[in-house]
This record gives structure tokens, C-alpha cells and sequence, in this order.
């Protein structure tokens, strides 16, 4: 979704008008009807990322055609479809489909080679594989959003992802509570328990927004969550 040049930051100034989504880290600007800009605000090398989505494209995996990219900037094909959090609002998609939707995409993820490692155990893995960062297209599910993408065993990409579900229904007074849990349970029940939990935490007290102490609320509750 976004376009980078050899600087620190972004390449040049965004494109004018607002963003037609913006994140934690990045804002998505259009560039036309088939192009988008994602811009990381505080730079950074979006070259990883460049490589991880080529590759997994390149396999067929569904994420966004990379037209180019550098720097703190990524010039995307533009796609259209709500995220998966935005059909579960608009009761377009109920828990069970989008734990299904959510369990398949690890499974193609992790049916894959990884791209360095050689270890049979050791697969791409997305980290940060949510509601928010899946599109429903008219062609199907997408996954965007791959900064914090590496190798590893896939437990931990599904301890990743019920860990922050989890952060999502214990955040105090929060509207998607209720159905941020649903879809926790409905997903440990497709993927089993999240082994690689501890782990998990680990890494997200890092990447994530929260610290210690909510980390350990959302952990406990995927605990409790996990099928019998």
C-alpha cells in the first residue's frame, strides 16, 4: 500500500488530502485508483517488508502487489474491501466465519517455506495477523501490514495473534470487548492452545502498544479461553 525512497523518512511530501487510513505507525494516501502510499511517520527501512510481501506474493499468498519501495515509504496496489474488524462492526461477518478466515490464513502462511531459514520448522511468519490487517476483498481475504514480519515456528504466530484479540477484550470500558472475546475463544478452538504463549508476550511487550500488566490480563484470558 505505500511507496519509499533512500532517506530516512518518507520520499518527498505526502500526497494531498487526507489518508485514506492511518494506523499506530503508518498513513495510506491514494495515488490514483490502483496505487496506494503507505508512509511509516517516523521512517525506518521498509526493505524487509519489500522483500517478505514479494516473496509471499510471488508464492501466492494473498497480500498487496508491491510496486515499489524504499526508505520509510511503500508504493502498494491500491485494494478495495473492508478490514475484517469493519464487517465484524457492520455485522457482515460473524466470529465463527472470521476464526475460520483468520485460522486459514496461518495455515497458508505457515504451509509455505520460509525464505531464509532451511529448518522444516521454521516458517514466514506475520506477527501481527489481526482483524485489522486482514481486507475482504471482492477476491477474497488479504493480509497487510507485514513491519513486523520474521521466521520462527508458526506457534508463535498463533500465540500472536489470540494475544492480541486478547489485549482487545480487556481494554477497560472498550466497545469490541465482547466480540474481540468470541472471536478468541472461536479461534482457539480452530488453531488449539497457544503453546508458544510466554513467548508471545515476550516479544510483544516490544512491539506492542501495552505494557507488563495488561500484557498479563491478556495472557490469562487466552489461558482461560484456550478449548478443553
Amino acid at each position: 500500500m505505500t511507496d519509499v525512497a533512500p532517506s530516512a523518512r518518507g520520499s518527498g511530501p505526502a500526497p494531498g488530502g487526507a489518508p485514506l487510513a492511518s494506523g499506530r505507525e503508518a498513513d495510506v494516501y491514494p495515488l490514483g485508483p490502483d496505487r496506494v502510499l503507505r508512509r511509516y511517520r517516523h521512517g525506518g527501512d521498509v526493505g524487509p517488508e519489500v522483500e517478505v510481501m514479494t516473496y509471499l506474493h510471488r508464492a501466492g499468498y494473498p497480500v498487496p502487489l508491491v510496486h515499489s519501495g524504499g526508505a520509510a515509504d511503500l508504493v502498494l496496489e491500491r485494494l478495495s474491501g473492508p478490514t475484517m474488524a469493519a464487517a465484524f462492526l457492520g455485522g457482515a461477518l460473524d466470529v465463527v466465519a472470521g476464526a475460520r478466515i483468520l485460522a486459514d490464513l496461518h495455515r497458508r502462511l505457515h504451509a509455505l517455506p520460509a525464505r531464509r531459514s532451511s529448518d522444516p520448522g521454521v516458517r514466514v511468519l506475520h506477527l501481527d495477523l489481526h482483524p485489522e490487517n486482514v481486507l475482504l476483498t471482492p477476491a477474497g481475504p488479504v493480509v497487510i501490514d507485514w513491519r513486523n514480519s520474521d521466521e520462527g515456528p508458526p506457534a508463535l504466530d498463533r500465540a500472536m495473534s489470540a494475544l492480541i484479540l486478547a489485549e482487545v477484550a480487556t481494554e477497560p470500558g472498550g466497545k469490541l470487548v465482547a466480540p474481540a472475546g468470541a472471536l478468541l475463544a472461536a479461534f482457539l478452538a480452530e488453531v488449539g492452545p497457544a503453546t508458544a504463549l510466554d513467548r508471545a508476550v515476550t516479544l510483544r511487550t516490544r512491539t506492542g502498544p501495552h505494557g507488563p500488566a495488561r500484557l498479563t490480563e491478556a495472557a490469562a484470558l487466552v489461558r482461560a479461553a484456550a478449548p478443553r
